[in-house]
């Protein structure tokens, strides 16, 4: 079967609004030339699967015969070998490990850190400040992830470093893993920070996990787990190194989905009147004017609802894999070691799988629509044997943090202050400022 070949090269870099538009118009308009399109990421030919079909096959019904791909070769060497960088039997044996620090207990526990965390923040907000609140977002996240993670007086050293370091990474990773390897040589001040960074983000983890290792005692927290955790089939636990990586990958995973989802979400609450009445309605109900608890998550139907549409409308641009064997796709052949490559954005924005997919619609989350949403048309957080970890982490943490705000304030719009849009792997908003308005 002749795979067609799409017009030009898939363009990467820039960071302006319009640079994102073209990307993603490319990526969107790529069904046009089928399920499968031959597309070059710089020079090097990928196969793009547009059909949500296809990407339930990749990432689920076979799954086992893919690895990741190339752009996550390029986050290795600074990330490390954790589960979103691992293939193979070193995945398998790390998602073993990792997996019990998010049962559902577990994260009933955090939950407290998270509404408590959230109430602090709000608690220095005054009636009719303005609040740039991407800021926000983002320190909330660090301090949620960073709390749930680290509980020691090392542990609080560890999440001020994270705070001033994690965001720098994140962007310029990106911008690093998508560009040709000589410009990571070059002497650039963005390089140059992006290096000292990933060194202090390194060394600080470590002499966290070493100074678990001389006290040895259970904290409850992320890290914790981490070094108690054994594997089933062998008895052995993490190696420092080991443990390092995997707190890298929960960071870069868990502060990035979260901060940009709580932004987008007040962003969203503020343009649809409607929805945020009825978010506030349903929070008040369901609340009583008390924090929110992990038990109260499932009850906040509506607000779900609002969390999984902007998880639709703001996911990341593209993930990459590549096959261990030789491997069919829609009757279509692939060698081994061929690069196979698909985008939330685009899938999630398919008028095929969501009805006005640029409306923001949080009903098209009721049981009845999403039952007909297709498999693989929805993928915020992946799908299959990598699904991410902290899928439930996150989306607790984005319901709390939205119905402890909720509860208590409204976010309004500054009047002339459009926001603006940075784009690395996912749509960052700049500039969204919002005047906190007490709603009692």
């Amino acid at each position: 079967m002749a795979v067609p070949v799409a017009p030009g090269r898939l363009p990467l870099l820039g960071h302006t609004l319009p640079m994102l538009r073209e990307r993603h118009r490319f990526t969107a308009s790529l069904r046009e030339y089928g399920d499968i399109v031959r597309i070059d990421l710089g020079t090097m030919p990928t196969y793009f699967l547009t059909n949500p079909r296809l990407v339930h096959e990749l990432l689920v019904t076979k799954g086992a015969l893919f690895r990741k791909g190339a752009l996550f070769d390029k986050f290795r060497p600074f990330f490390g070998n954790g589960l979103a960088t691992s293939n193979g039997a070193d995945h398998r044996r790390q998602r073993r490990m990792v997996q019990p620090a998010f049962h559902r207990d577990r994260i009933a526990r955090y939950a407290e850190t998270m509404a408590r965390a959230a109430a602090d923040l709000t608690a220095s907000w005054r009636p009719g400040q303005v609040r740039a609140v991407e800021a926000d977002a983002q320190s909330l996240a660090v301090t949620i992830v960073g709390e749930a993670l680290f509980s020691t007086e090392m542990g609080k050293r560890a999440i001020e470093e994270i705070r001033r370091s994690i965001f720098l990474v994140l962007k310029q990773g990106m911008v690093r893993a998508l560009s040709p390897s000589f410009v990571e040589r070059l002497p650039l001040r963005a390089n140059r920070e992006f290096d000292a960074a990933i060194a202090r983000m390194r060394a600080i983890v470590l002499d966290v996990v070493r100074s678990w290792r001389e006290d040895g005692a259970d904290h409850g927290d992320l890290l914790s787990m981490l070094l108690l955790a054994q594997d089933d089939e062998t008895g052995a636990g993490m190696s420092d190194q080991q443990v390092h990586d995997e707190v890298m990958t929960l960071l870069v995973g868990g502060i990035e989905t979260t901060a940009l989802a709580l932004a987008w979400t007040f962003h969203e609450l503020a343009r649809h009147p409607d929805v945020e009445r009825r978010v506030h309605a349903e929070v008040d109900e369901v609340l009583s004017g008390r924090p929110p608890t992990f038990a109260d998550v499932e009850k906040l139907v509506y607000l779900n609802r609002v969390v999984n549409e902007v998880l639709r409308m703001y996911p990341v641009w593209f993930l990459m894999r590549r096959t261990l064997a030789p491997v069919q796709l829609g009757g279509v052949p692939f060698a081994e070691g061929t690069e196979v490559i698909f985008s939330p954005h685009a899938l999630h924005h398919d008028p095929a799988s969501f009805a006005e997919p640029h409306r923001f619609d949080p009903d098209r989350w009721s049981p009845e629509r999403a039952s007909r949403v297709p498999k693989g048309a929805f993928v915020p957080f992946g799908a299959g044997g990598r699904q991410c970890v902290g899928n439930l982490f996150a989306q607790t943490e984005i319901a709390i943090a939205v119905a402890t705000v909720a509860a208590r304030w409204r976010l309004v719009p500054v009047p002339g202050k459009p926001v603006r849009v940075t784009f690395t792997s996912a749509a960052y908003p700049s500039g969204l400022l919002m005047t906190a308005i007490p709603r009692h």
